[in-house]
């Protein structure tokens, strides 16, 4: 489990339509209880049940049947869990580390079952009572996938310890009152850091945020300074109050106080330098864009108020000495996809390797010139195919490093054009491989014979 210094957040209300949840996730990572919407995820924890019911130790011609019913309540579990989250929960599992927290009852009913679906359809982490240790047993999940909670500040360390052998993270809930105690919060810290320590455990408190701005200001600053390892969780914050706590944890020797702002793609490509203030932060997670400020204006600067190129605004890092911020975006426009007033994506001028490719595809696909074999490979799909196997099976072949290069350089080509062809992007995919690198059930990889026969049909032809 990644382990970040600055404030994520808890929910624990029901979801609502109008809410702009993408703007608070974008601090990285989050806790969600899913039974706010009950109905669906019920539904969820049902069609788990069922899987955990098949039998596919039994003898005879039914084991493989078996299997087969396993395998399809498993895959159907979790599309039905992919849809909760991306739809009703408006999470995107690809950027936002999601703890969901899950009933002792239903870890124990579904037998693994129900915890490996969620964690397959791109959960970071299953939550649940950290004193029902049988439960936590029956999750059949990695220690470090799994979270104990428990609410309030006693016998902490024994609860700790007990905890310790099947989780990695143990979070503590305090009450409204004592979240606002400085004393009671770092309490809790110091009295576990020992355990904390001796079993590699990470410790989040979850307080109930104050509504006095400047007192929350204060109390996060206190706790950053005075326990600079320990997590804090704000349940049920608004953006402001969120934006606020996570500034605090910022520092900057700059007079005007603003935080020096890189700006990079999904993939990790730079597309400027810029600053951020306070406001900007609050403002970037109210509205999910791209805000910063202006030095030049002296004001909140909306990236592509003017020019449209706006960006979709995906998760805020703070670096590893604590002062410097990156916002990872998806940079937008009407007519391309440019971050600088230059009109190229980056400050840097054009982007170069796959993204390079990428943009000349998109533009071969508006508009490409006579004679184009691109523009040919977007008119014939058959044509794609073919070329897509055949190069496919010289990567395959190849075995010096050059030549290697080489194929690999052409599988991607020809893979772009069918993705370009399809609007899909090379941060889809990476989304994608982001979210399959958290699954915790794993095909048995074998070939699959069909596809070969159909694959060696195309190359015969040829």
């Amino acid at each position: 489990m990644e382990s970040l210094p600055y404030p994520s957040f808890v929910s624990q209300v029901p979801v609502d339509a109008s809410q702009n949840r993408a703007g608070l996730t974008a601090v990285g990572r989050c806790r969600i209880n899913p039974e706010v919407a009950s109905d669906e995820y019920r539904a969820i924890v049902a069609k788990n049940a069922e899987q955990a019911k098949v039998d596919t130790n039994s003898g005879g011609g039914d084991k493989d049947a078996q299997k087969k019913l396993k395998k399809k309540y498993m895959k159907e579990g979790v599309a039905m869990a992919k849809k909760f989250l991306k739809a009703t929960l408006q999470l995107d599992v690809s950027v936002v580390e999601v703890e969901i927290v899950v009933a002792p009852k239903d870890l124990v009913d579904t037998d693994g079952c129900l915890a490996a679906c969620l964690l397959d359809a791109g959960c970071q982490t299953i939550v649940t009572d950290g004193t029902q240790l049988e439960a936590m047993d029956a999750a059949k999940i990695p220690r470090e996938r799994l979270a104990a909670h428990f609410t309030g500040a006693d016998n902490l360390c024994q609860k700790f310890e007990a905890a310790a052998p099947l989780a990695s993270s143990v979070s503590v809930e305090l009450d409204a009152t004592s979240s606002s105690t400085l004393e009671t919060i770092l309490s809790v810290f110091e009295s576990t850091a020992n355990v904390v320590k001796e079993h590699s455990l990470e410790c989040v408190v979850q307080i109930v945020p104050s509504q006095d701005e400047s007192q929350l200001e204060s109390l996060m600053s206190e706790i950053h300074a005075k326990a600079p390892k320990g997590k804090i969780a704000l349940v049920d914050p608004t953006a402001r109050q969120l934006g606020l706590s996570y500034a605090a944890y910022i520092r900057t020797d700059r007079e005007d106080k603003l935080y020096t702002t890189v700006v990079c793609t999904r993939n990790g490509e730079a597309l400027g330098l810029v600053y951020s203030s306070k406001e900007s932060i609050v403002a970037s997670l109210e509205c999910a864009r791209g805000v910063y400020y202006s030095r030049s204006r002296n004001q909140l600067w909306r990236k592509g108020d003017t020019s449209g190129h706006y960006q979709t605004l995906h998760r805020l890092d703070i670096d590893c000495d604590g002062d410097a911020i990156r916002f990872t975006v998806t940079q937008r426009g009407d007519d391309k996809a440019a971050f600088c007033h230059l009109n190229t994506l980056t400050c840097w001028g054009n982007p170069r390797g796959v993204l390079h490719l990428q943009e000349t595809l998109q533009d071969r696909f508006k508009s490409a010139p006579e004679g184009s074999y691109t523009k040919r490979l977007f008119d014939d799909p058959n044509l794609l195919r073919e070329k897509l196997v055949e190069e496919a099976q010289e990567l395959s072949e190849a075995t010096e490093k050059d030549d290697v290069a080489g194929e690999l350089a052409d599988v991607m080509y020809f893979a772009m054009v069918r993705a370009v062809a399809a609007g899909v992007t090379f941060d889809d995919a990476i989304a994608e491989l982001d979210s399959r690198s958290r699954k915790v059930t794993r095909r048995q990889g074998d070939s699959k014979a069909y596809r070969t026969e159909v694959a060696n049909k195309i190359l015969e032809g040829k």
